[in-house]
């Protein structure tokens, strides 16, 4: 996996997908219930360049916005964090939001035996509405430059169009020598396994990095993992290992296969680690295992993700101390209220090398 010289390209990393206004009420309270709700931003791609840019890097998103002040939420959060949206993609209010609108994401935050649940509202959103030729693509990963393109199964299954303009994002990075990233993140509200495996498969020859979990393998590339229940209370890390080596034997472009491990005992409390197989060495590296108390899950994913692209962003070609990093963001993650990460360098950097929870005087 060769990562452009940073010196020669204009931005670190851009990523590709939705991101929505989430709400949801204060505490563990119902939607149905609560006089209140707390309104947040987020979407599973635009999660990584947010939180890359919090650790220091150069990051721009991609996606739909609409030209009213529920867009400018948005637009706003991102400019807050030094995310690059000019790219993104503008479209007029029609005073209604017939012809696009912004996501919503009514989410509740579970607790005990209670799961965490989310509701989507975001039919005809913005981003479900772009297009091939949206984008000039070759202007971005070659004139601008882009060390390290991400996007996933969450935009390409909002639309027919929205696939469309994956595969035509990430052969234009591919071409341009962008490092290229997909977390397969299967929905089942969004699409079914058929649907997605048909999509996602032909994809593969351009994307160097994987990243998902036992779901998203089984449902989005067809791929079995023995000895994995529904309710997925133990995660058998023998049988994921040899599901890998299925994936990258037959998809020999892979470099990096992410795979996050969570043991969910309650919506309270869950076991999470992840590992990374490094196809170059032929070896896999496991993260350290957390016990959390979980404030909230929403975007654990995302926090592994950018901690270890963060890893090779940052010069260090080094497996071990990304699923480190990318373990540790994912937990420190789920300790706020959110999607999007409010974790800082020192911390993470702090607790990827072991640092304990005592109280910082």
């Amino acid at each position: 996996m060769q990562l452009r010289p940073a010196l020669e390209a204009e931005l670190d990393l851009v990523s590709l997908g939705e991101c929505m206004i989430r709400l949801s009420p204060p505490g563990h309270d119902r939607i149905e219930f609560t006089p209140s709700f707390e309104v947040y931003v987020g979407g599973g791609e635009y999660n990584v360049a947010y939180a890359l840019s919090r650790l220091g890097l150069r990051t721009g998103w991609i996606g739909g916005l609409v030209d009213n002040p529920v867009g400018a939420i948005v637009r706003n959060h991102a400019r807050t964090a030094g995310i690059d949206v000019s790219a993104a993609v503008t479209f007029a209010f029609d005073g209604v939001g017939r012809k696009a609108r912004m996501g919503l994401n009514f989410t509740e935050v579970g607790i005990g035996p209670r799961a965490s649940v989310t509701l989507y509202d975001r039919g005809y959103s913005a981003t479900s509405q772009l297009k091939p030729g949206d984008v000039n693509w070759d202007d971005l990963f070659g004139r601008r430059g882009v060390r390290w393109f991400h996007t996933g199964g969450i935009f390409t299954c909002l639309s027919d169009t929205t696939s469309e303009v994956a595969a035509e994002a990430i052969k234009a990075a591919h071409r341009h020598g962008t490092v290229v990233s997909y977390d397969l993140n299967f929905r089942s509200k969004l699409w079914d396994s058929a649907t997605a495996i048909a999509t996602t498969r032909p994809l593969l020859p351009y994307v160097d990095c994987l990243i998902g979990n036992e779901e998203d393998f089984q449902k989005s590339l067809g791929y079995e993992v023995e000895g994995v229940g529904t309710n997925l209370t133990e995660l058998p890390v023998d049988a994921y290992r040899a599901m890998v080596r299925r994936v990258v034997a037959d998809n020999a472009n892979l470099s990096l296969v992410g795979t996050t491990l969570r043991e969910v005992s309650s919506a309270s409390r869950n076991r999470w680690s992840a590992m990374l197989y490094d196809a170059a060495r032929d070896a896999f590296h496991q993260g350290p295992s957390f016990d959390l108390e979980v404030e909230d899950r929403v975007g654990g994913g995302d926090g592994f993700a950018s901690g270890f692209i963060w890893t090779y962003l940052s010069g260090r070609d080094d497996p071990q101390a990304a699923v480190n990093v990318g373990t540790a963001h994912g937990a420190l993650l789920q300790t706020t209220r959110g999607d999007t990460s409010q974790v800082t360098l020192a911390e993470l950097l702090s607790v990827a090398a072991g640092g304990g929870a005592r109280i910082q005087r």
